[in-house]
C-alpha cells in the first residue's frame, strides 16, 4: 500500500510520478478575482525545487526531439550499489502549441531494462477540467493503477482520484483534495484519504495552508499522519533558499533539512546543497558544456551517522 498512499501529500517528499504543474502563481489580481491556487500536490514544489536530487554511479541521458511535439531520451545508469539499468523516455504532447507549457496535455512513457513500466496520460476534457492516469509496473506485476479528475475554478480547486482498485480484494483507496484562495497571498485547504481492504479501514484528514509574497513562500500540512512544514526564500536571483520540516507519527521520526541553490549564469553553473538533522550532506553541480548540447553533472552526498559516502557523474545531451 506504500506506493499507492504517496498519493497522500501528507509527511514525506512527494512521489508523484509526473510533476505536470508549474509553480503556481499568486500575483495576477489584475481584474481583482482571487488567482486558482493551482494542484495540491504544487504545495511544497517551491522549496523541493532548491534541494538538490541524490545521484550515485555514473548515469548518461540522451534526449532527441523529433518533433516540436514528441520527444524520446535513453538514459544508461551504472552503479556498485543499486542495479545498473537503461530506461527509455518517451512523451507526446498533444500538439505544437503546448510544446512549452509544462501543464500541457501529453502522454508519457518509460520502461527499463528489467521490464518495469511507468506510463502516465494528461488530457484537458475542458477549460477546466482535467483528467490523469497512472500505471505503474513492476516487472511483471502491476504496482499502481489510479485515475484523477480535477476542476480547477477561478479561486479554487478541487480534485478526486481513485487508486488501486480492486473488486475481487474489495479493496481501493480514495484522495479528495482541495484548496481556496482566501487572498492574493493565503491558500487554505485540506486533503482527506479514505482506504478500504480486507484487513483494514480508515481515513486520514490532512489540512494545509500556503502564504505567499514575492520574494518567499512558506507552506504547512498538518494532520492525524503527522506534519509537513516548508519555507522558501528567494535572496535575489541567484541565491534561494528552502528550510523543511517533517514528522511522521505512524515512524516516530522528524527530520529538519536545509537546502539553497546558487546559479552563476556567466559560468554556465548551477549548484544546490543541502544538510539535515540525519547528519547528511550534499550537494550536486550542474555545468552546461557550451557551445555543446549537453550538462555535466557531479554530485556527493556523505552520511556521517552511518560512515556511508555516495558518489556520482552525470551527462546529460540534448
Amino acid at each position: 500500500m506504500g506506493s499507492v498512499l504517496a498519493l497522500s501529500s501528507g509527511p514525506g517528499h512527494q512521489n508523484w510520478p509526473f510533476s505536470t504543474d508549474p509553480a503556481p502563481s499568486r500575483w495576477d489580481t489584475r481584474d481583482g478575482r482571487l488567482p486558482n491556487p493551482g494542484s495540491f500536490h504544487s504545495l511544497h514544489r517551491s522549496c523541493k525545487d532548491v534541494f538538490p536530487q541524490q545521484i550515485e554511479g555514473v548515469k548518461m541521458i540522451v534526449n532527441k526531439t523529433l518533433s516540436s511535439f514528441f520527444k524520446v531520451s535513453h538514459t544508461l545508469h551504472l552503479s556498485a550499489v543499486s542495479p545498473s539499468y537503461y530506461r527509455f523516455h518517451v512523451e507526446h504532447l498533444q500538439s505544437d502549441d503546448y510544446s512549452k507549457d509544462k501543464d500541457a496535455p501529453a502522454l508519457i512513457g518509460e520502461m527499463d531494462s528489467s521490464g518495469s513500466l511507468n506510463a502516465h496520460s494528461l488530457l484537458h476534457l475542458t477549460e477546466r477540467v482535467r483528467a490523469r492516469a497512472v500505471f505503474q509496473t513492476q516487472q511483471a506485476q502491476f504496482v499502481t493503477w489510479q485515475f484523477e479528475t480535477e476542476y480547477r475554478g477561478n479561486d479554487f480547486t478541487a480534485a478526486v482520484t481513485v487508486a488501486n482498485p480492486d473488486i475481487l480484494r474489495e479493496s481501493v483507496i480514495l484522495v479528495a483534495h482541495f484548496l481556496q484562495s482566501v487572498s492574493s497571498g493565503l491558500v487554505l485547504g485540506g486533503e482527506l484519504v479514505y482506504h478500504r481492504g480486507r484487513a483494514e479501514e480508515g481515513g486520514i484528514l490532512t489540512l494545509a495552508g500556503q502564504y505567499s509574497r514575492p520574494n518567499w513562500v512558506a507552506t504547512l500540512n498538518a494532520g492525524k499522519g503527522g506534519a509537513h512544514a516548508s519555507y522558501y526564500h528567494r535572496a535575489n536571483k541567484q541565491i534561494q533558499v528552502g528550510v523543511e520540516f517533517e514528522a511522521s507519527t505512524r515512524t516516530q521520526e522528524t527530520t529538519a533539512s536545509f537546502g539553497y541553490q546558487m546559479e552563476l549564469p556567466e559560468a554556465n553553473m548551477v549548484f544546490r546543497g543541502m544538510v539535515n538533522s540525519r547528519c547528511i550532506i550534499g550537494g550536486v553541480l550542474e555545468k552546461r558544456l557550451t557551445p555543446l548540447p549537453a550538462t555535466l553533472i557531479m554530485g556527493a552526498f556523505v552520511n556521517h551517522r552511518g560512515d556511508k559516502l555516495q558518489v556520482g557523474l552525470g551527462v546529460n545531451v540534448g
